[in-house]
């Protein structure tokens, strides 16, 4: 344990340098927002499972974004609001690595679902008649499956890197959670290869997935153009575009995080990035996908009837 301090017994998240008081405000905010991202995402997972007409690839996929969103904020939220109404800054190294675990697994399986929805959209607009026999429940099932297999490995790799880097300074981590980039300063070993797999791995997650969504939606936008109907159009449209939303935010600020040349300017940024990420992120699929989705209306009015009805 002299020659590698790597089992030490906590870091001291920097976070923002705040006052009490605005310490306990955020808290208030952070909490309502956490909250409202429970009930949102929850909502769109009850619906897609009481209501049979939602039983498709589509919604499928939705759920398990739906649970990815939850997931995510749960493993940075609850942490970060016990420190702001505590007024602390300490993390257990243990809680410190299952951050870690927890944060790159869900943000890379955040971005094969939506590879794997952007194949689905495609199939359905583009292939309408081969639709149901090629995204049958197998092969939905499989894909998800991959999806968090896949996730899973590349984080336990990225982790199972970090664990041999000895500690030997202060163990002060520049961020209000233990995101891989920011701990990793704080070692005095050799980081090259972290930072090596870490860059290969925002690549193969962000740059390939983002590349077939464009080569996807190019060929459904060349489609719809082709539908005669108006009002097949606009669907296909409304349909499309959500998703487009929610990637387009998703994908950017993950692209700014990790593929953008590191500097010292760029900590504060991140930090925000982040906490924008962690807070509103969760909540932009419930709402996109529910204010910009007639169907997804139409299933809670018919819930909603049902429960009024009993």
């Amino acid at each position: 344990m002299e020659g590698n301090q790597s089992w030490i017994a906590e870091f001291i998240l920097v976070g923002f340098q705040l006052s009490e008081k605005m310490e306990l405000l955020l808290f208030v905010i952070f909490s309502l927002l956490y909250t409202f991202n429970l009930l949102a995402n929850g909502m769109i997972l009850g619906l897609i499972c009481l209501d049979p007409r939602l039983h498709t690839p589509m919604y499928y996929f939705l759920s398990h974004l739906a649970i990815i969103d939850m997931s995510y904020a749960s493993s940075n939220l609850p942490n970060l609001l016990a420190n702001l109404v505590k007024h602390t800054k300490k993390i257990s190294f243990v809680l410190c690595i299952m951050q870690m675990i927890f944060n790159l697994n869900f943000a890379s399986i955040e971005c094969l679902i939506l590879v794997v929805m952007s194949y689905d959209r495609y199939v359905a607009i583009c292939h309408p008649l081969q639709y149901t026999v090629i995204m049958n429940w197998r092969v939905c099932t499989v894909l998800a499956i991959a999806s968090w297999a896949c996730a899973f490995s590349m984080a336990l790799v990225q982790v199972s890197l970090f664990l041999r880097l000895p500690f030997c300074g202060p163990q002060k981590v520049n961020h209000f959670f233990c995101e891989i980039q920011s701990v990793l300063k704080v070692t005095c070993g050799e980081t090259w290869i972290n930072d090596i797999f870490l860059f290969a791995e925002g690549v193969f997650i962000l740059v390939g997935p983002l590349s077939l969504m464009l080569v996807s939606y190019v060929h459904i936008l060349w489609a719809i153009l082709k539908i005669q109907s108006k009002e097949g159009r606009k669907k296909a449209f409304s349909t499309c575009s959500s998703h487009l939303c929610v990637v387009g935010f998703y994908f950017g600020i993950a692209m700014m995080v990790y593929l953008v040349p590191e500097s010292s300017q760029r900590d504060e940024q991140k930090k925000i990035l982040f906490l924008f990420y962690t807070l509103f992120n969760p909540l932009l699929n419930p709402l996109v996908y529910s204010l910009r989705n007639a169907q997804v209306k139409a299933a809670f009015h018919r819930v909603f009837q049902k429960e009024r009805t009993m």
